[in-house]
């Protein structure tokens, strides 16, 4: 398949999709979740049998907490988390007084608090976290390859796996984006776990594609045409890349419909991720290679 010699094509596609993001990103913003505006966690213990969730969102309706989220544990235990006020006795007496009300066998075990100071040292460690695993991979690609110098220079190996990161990551974000904004999905550290471990996978991909054209250059001397290497480079990997990739998306639809909510966001992140890492290492990453190849010369 003639993948490289229409690059342009994929190129203006992931051009209008990022820009769309960035927009989306700009308006609406991400809806984020406690771990990032501070809140109010509860312990319950029931004695006999623990409601359903939704029973326990019904019994909460009346008092429109933000963000909200229950998760049943072992031992008849379930954890209520929502965002509100540092230390505001009153939402949270409204909150235990209408619990206790619906069952009286609830016992409030703990109760504690994520301040907005806390929260917003998260974020910064969150982003911290994100542009050191950026600059890391770049420089591991660079290394990697320091054997490559012809025709491109070692080191643009590692800046074409950088923008396909960072097209991952933007379009990823901007789905989330809609997410929160129409069906409510909040952004929490499970989020940014997804989005490095996104990082990692993508740029697995990427760099088996980079070594198969390490190999065809090194096979024919760097004497054939650098853009029909990376092709056929390109065309060898595919099935690898596509079968590895649908392994993993099985997996992760099956965590969507039948896992619990809690990790419901972090499986929607994975798998866009993955998709969209897989999609940049074929068509946008290698691409970029030939590209700047091309401008360079």
């Amino acid at each position: 398949m003639k993948i490289i010699q229409k690059r342009n094509k994929f190129f203006v596609l992931s051009a209008i999709l990022m820009i769309v993001s960035f927009a989306l990103i700009s308006t609406w913003g991400l809806k984020l979740g406690m771990d990032f505006v501070g809140g109010t966690k509860l312990t319950l213990k029931y004695e006999e049998g623990v409601p359903t969730n939704d029973e326990i969102s019904e019994q909460l309706k009346e008092l429109e907490l933000g963000s909200l989220t229950i998760q049943s544990s072992e031992e008849n235990t379930v954890f209520v988390r929502f965002v509100t006020g540092e230390n505001d006795e009153e939402v949270l007496n409204s909150v235990q007084e209408k619990l206790k009300g619906a069952r009286e066998d609830l016992l409030v075990e703990e109760v504690s608090y994520i301040s907005s100071t806390v929260s917003g040292e998260l974020k910064s460690r969150a982003l911290t976290a994100i542009i050191f695993a950026v600059v890391g991979i770049a420089l591991y690609v660079a290394w990697a390859f320091r054997k490559v110098s012809h025709p491109v220079e070692s080191w643009k190996y590692g800046i074409a796996a950088v923008v396909a990161l960072a097209h991952d990551t933007l379009l990823t974000v901007g789905l989330f984006s809609v997410l929160g904004h129409f069906y409510g999905i909040e952004v929490n550290i499970p989020f940014v776990a997804a989005l490095l471990t996104i990082l990692g996978y993508s740029v697995n991909d990427t760099i088996v594609v980079f070594d198969r054209v390490r190999e065809n250059l090194n096979k024919s001397g760097a004497k054939d045409d650098f853009e029909e290497t990376v092709n056929t480079s390109i065309n060898e990997s595919l099935t690898r890349s596509i079968n590895t990739s649908l392994t993993v998306v099985v997996v992760l639809t099956a965590i969507i419909l039948f896992g619990g909510e809690s990790i419901q966001s972090f499986s929607i992140a994975l798998l866009v991720g993955i998709v969209l890492g897989t999609y940049s290492s074929i068509f946008i990453a290698s691409a970029l290679i030939v590209e700047i190849w091309k401008k360079r010369n």
